[in-house]
C-alpha cells in the first residue's frame, strides 16, 4: 500500500508540473520590434558603439535569456540613457532573471544606494521600479529598471516567487522580461527625472498590446 501510495503520489507531482509556457502564445515576438529605434524626442544614438559584457557573463546571459537588446539613445538636450532589455520565455523558478542589484556588482560595481518608487508607466497602471546609484572609479551610473514576471511588473523577489506560483497553479510557465535604464551622472536625484522622462514617452510610443508586454496588465 505504501508503494502504491508513493507511486500516486509521484505521478500526481508530475502531472501537476507546470508545463505551459506562456512564451509559446506569443510566437514571433522580437526585442528589435517591440522597442522603437526612435520615439517622443529621443533616438538610437548611432554614434555609441554597443558595449558587450565579457565572454563568460554573456554564456550566463544566453542560458538565461531568450533575446537581449542593448542601445543607447539621445535626446534634443544631448542626454544619453542606456537601455538594456532581457526576455526569458521561461521563469519556472520565479527567481531566473538577474538583476542589476546582483548583476552590477558581479562587474565590480558598488551599490551605493538603492530607492524602491512607483511609475505611472500607463492609463491605470502604476508599476515598481528600483532607482541604484552603481559606482566603479570615477564611473557614476544611476539605474532605474523593473522586472516583468509572467503579467506583472515587480522589483521583489518574493513577488516573483509568489507570481510563479500562482501561474504554476494553472500548470502555467511565466516569462520574464528584465528592463533597466541607465545614465553616467553623478547626480542621482537629477538623473532619476530623466530616466522617468524616457520611460514615459517609451511607453506612450508603443502600441498597447506591445506595452503590456512590457509592463504587464497588474496595477500594484
Amino acid at each position: 500500500m505504501v508503494m502504491v501510495a508513493m507511486m500516486g503520489s509521484a505521478a500526481l507531482a508530475e502531472w501537476a508540473r507546470p508545463t505551459i509556457k506562456v512564451s509559446d502564445s506569443f510566437k514571433g515576438f522580437k526585442l528589435e520590434a517591440v522597442f522603437p529605434r526612435a520615439f517622443g524626442d529621443w533616438v538610437v544614438d548611432e554614434s555609441m558603439p554597443v558595449i558587450l559584457p565579457p565572454p563568460d557573463q554573456q554564456a550566463m546571459l544566453d542560458k538565461i535569456y531568450n533575446q537581449t537588446l542593448a542601445r543607447t539613445y539621445v535626446n534634443s538636450r544631448g542626454l544619453r540613457i542606456m537601455l538594456s532589455v532581457a526576455y526569458g520565455g521561461d521563469q519556472s523558478d520565479g527567481l531566473t532573471v538577474h538583476v542589476p542589484d546582483v548583476c552590477y556588482v558581479s562587474q565590480g560595481f558598488k551599490l551605493e544606494a538603492s530607492r524602491d518608487a512607483t511609475l505611472q508607466a500607463a492609463p491605470g497602471i502604476v508599476i515598481p521600479v528600483r532607482h541604484l546609484m552603481m559606482t566603479m572609479g570615477a564611473r557614476m551610473e544611476p539605474v532605474t529598471y523593473w522586472v516583468l514576471m509572467g503579467d506583472q511588473a515587480t522589483t521583489s523577489n518574493t513577488q516573483r516567487r509568489l507570481i510563479s506560483i500562482r501561474f504554476g497553479l494553472k500548470r502555467q510557465i511565466p516569462e520574464g522580461m528584465l528592463i533597466r535604464v541607465s545614465s553616467i551622472n553623478p547626480d542621482m536625484d537629477k538623473a532619476i527625472p530623466v530616466h522617468t522622462d524616457f520611460i514615459n514617452q517609451l511607453m506612450a510610443a508603443m502600441p498597447p498590446e506591445q506595452r503590456e508586454r512590457v509592463i504587464g496588465k497588474v496595477s500594484i
